[in-house]
């Protein structure tokens, strides 16, 4: 019995030492083709072992890309990142060309599920509901909400900056963070719940506690992540925010949804809540949990990257503060001929403050490259260099801003140059040099199908709180330097540092 009973145990063992054997070869084959398909194109080299070209990568890729970017200028090539695989970089003169591909060749929100790791933070980066509800209902709103949107701007920076009386350091990170929460929450959930507490919380910290939660995972041993990424504190901490926002949207979905029903006088509010609610069974996203995450989604994009953007161009006015007093004319005058209000109108006048916009973000970008996509499916590009599927591209935006060929003098800051631009007449100088304007050489919002649908919110956004502040606030370094903060620097991602006070004092008007 014990010789039968062991050599059912040798059986047993040969069948699962077999099924590891094939498991591997199913898993480690096709990488190891794919990273020799990788190996066909040509690589930027930097010296090193895996570990400290890592370490390179981590603090040195705005030269690298550079680098990179004048050496094959236009070839595909490739570099080691902190991802295994090495990312494949491709000029922007190929954009128009792959633009056209569809998602089952070239998919931004593959790229996307791997960049946050969707399979631990539960990002859903795939659902079509949320683009198509800013694109065909909120940014055709604008016009009509912009008087709404201003009065909350207004409320919220009032709420959120000190008296500043005298010079006073602030921490203008996270006062713009907590006014850009409440600006976007009146649209998004309307005004009884854009200054909820819970709200608020879940808001922001859902925002803080993914990246914080996406950085911890990219560090790990990939063969290790399945085991220790559900562990982490901040995974724990995004299931809290996912649970407090519905408790909190519960409620208020359930008494829409009567009200539609049962009162003939009842009127639609006008916010982001209500447009998922009327569009959420055609894209069968209509529980009350998927529109809590459809949410809590919307918010992610809208307070992280409007509160970086808005922070770099204050940033950069402090340190350039012979710029404030053209600004601070500008949207004087514009506001003055719309009635005191930042209509619309009023905010398409300020050119000005349009143009200081887009030179900062030209010249401080919140990451070195765009357009990041996953090869679904390989396919050829017109010069015959092969991609293949499972590879990861982008393009290296910060490089494109740097050529003189796209920018003249591109190492000049000049708040100034779109405006410019756009006084030399013409429909075509004046499209391309607006802020919200993507092409070939400004990808701050992507480019093609994917390219950030709600950029134009975004963009009204930002000029309101800086317009606000400019009129009625001087500001300058607190640390009495005269020399720009500068931004930090993670890989191939960029940000003003949030830890760096700036100092304000109200405006003295006669």
């Amino acid at each position: 019995m014990e010789t039968q009973h062991l050599v059912g145990v040798g059986h047993t063992l040969q069948t699962l030492a077999f099924a590891a054997i094939i498991f591997a070869g199913l898993w480690i084959l096709p990488r190891l083709n794919l990273e020799a398909q990788i190996r066909r194109l040509p690589a930027y080299i930097y010296e090193g072992d895996k570990q400290s070209k890592r370490s390179t990568y981590e603090t040195s890729a705005k030269k690298l890309y550079a680098d990179g970017y004048q050496k094959f200028k236009d070839r595909v090539w490739r570099i080691s990142g902190t991802e295994k695989l090495d990312t494949i970089v491709i000029p922007a003169k190929f954009l128009p060309e792959v633009r056209t591909l569809p998602d089952s060749v070239l998919s931004f929100p593959k790229a996307i599920e791997e960049f946050l790791f969707s399979k631990y933070t539960k990002v859903d980066t795939d659902e079509p509901i949320s683009a198509h509800v800013v694109k065909a209902d909120l940014t055709p709103a604008l016009a009509r909400l912009n008087p709404i949107i201003d009065a909350e701007v207004k409320q919220a920076m009032e709420e959120e900056m000190p008296p500043c009386e005298d010079w006073t350091p602030v921490y203008i990170y996270m006062k713009i963070v907590n006014a850009v929460a409440k600006v976007s929450g009146r649209i998004f959930v309307g005004p009884d719940l854009c200054r909820n507490k819970d709200y608020l919380d879940a808001a922001i910290n859902y925002t803080l506690d993914l990246f914080s939660a996406q950085r911890k995972i990219q560090k790990m041993n990939p063969w290790l992540r399945p085991f220790l990424a559900p562990r982490l504190p901040e995974i724990k901490k995004l299931d809290q925010h996912r649970l407090k926002a519905r408790a909190i949207l519960e409620p208020v979905v359930r008494a829409r949804r009567a009200a539609e029903k049962t009162d003939p006088d009842y009127k639609k509010p006008e916010d982001m809540l209500q447009w998922l609610m009327n569009r959420s069974s055609d894209h069968d996203r209509d529980t009350v949990e998927q529109i809590a995450m459809l949410q809590l989604s919307l918010t992610f994009a809208a307070i992280h990257t409007t509160s970086l953007t808005a922070t770099n161009i204050f940033f950069t006015l402090a340190a350039d503060t012979a710029s404030i007093a053209p600004l601070r004319e500008e949207i004087r005058r514009v506001t003055a001929e719309n009635g005191g209000i930042m209509t619309y109108r009023a905010l398409q006048q300020m050119e000005k403050l349009d143009s200081y916009m887009k030179e900062v973000m030209r010249f401080y970008p919140l990451g070195l490259t765009s357009f990041t996509r996953k090869v679904v499916r390989g396919f050829t590009l017109s010069n015959g260099q092969y991609l293949p599927a499972g590879a990861n591209i982008e393009i290296p935006s910060h490089a494109i801003y740097n050529d003189s060929n796209n920018y003249e003098n591109p190492d000049t800051f000049d708040g100034f140059r779109s405006y410019k631009l756009r006084q030399q007449g013409g429909a075509t100088n004046h499209a391309r040099n607006q802020f919200v304007t993507t092409n070939e050489q400004n990808l701050l919002f992507g480019y093609g199908r994917h390219a950030c649908p709600g950029r134009f919110f975004a963009a009204n956004e930002i000029k309101m709180i800086l317009a606000r502040t400019v009129l009625e606030y001087d500001f300058r370094n607190a640390d009495g330097s005269q020399t720009r903060y500068a931004n930090v620097y993670q890989g191939r991602t960029a940000s003003p540092d949030a830890a760096k006070q700036l100092e304000f004092r109200k405006v003295v008007t006669a």
